[in-house]
């Protein structure tokens, strides 16, 4: 609203369907944050967006977004890994072994006789 042009604290309060003085606490807690200035002219106080604090608000999002992106993305191939291993079907007895007894089964008839 104030980020195209500067508006005096009742032209903002009309826009919106809360009190006065809650609108007088919004607008000092942005000032405070420096998003937007207030301007003296007269007897009224005029709102002025100040767009170049959203810059660096801008990064230090950016900073948290790609640390957490990272993240994520870690996460995810985690478990898709940890999926995968899960659904891999049961070993079949491999063909080695059956010989493997039936010629252990051999000798102990041969060590019989």
């Amino acid at each position: 609203m104030v980020a195209h042009n500067s508006l005096n604290l009742n032209s903002v309060a009309e826009n919106f369907n809360i009190s006065r003085p809650a609108i007088s606490k919004h607008i000092k807690i942005l000032t405070e944050c420096g998003l937007i200035i207030i301007k003296q002219q007269g007897r009224e106080r005029y709102c002025e967006a100040n767009l170049k604090s959203l810059g660096k608000v801008s990064q230090w999002i950016e900073q948290y977004r790609v640390f957490w992106t990272s993240k994520l993305d870690a996460l995810e191939n985690f478990l898709s890994k940890d999926a995968s291993a899960l659904n891999k079907p049961a070993r079949k007895p491999r063909k080695a072994s059956a010989v493997r007894a039936v010629k252990q089964i051999k000798k102990s008839k041969r060590k019989t006789k």
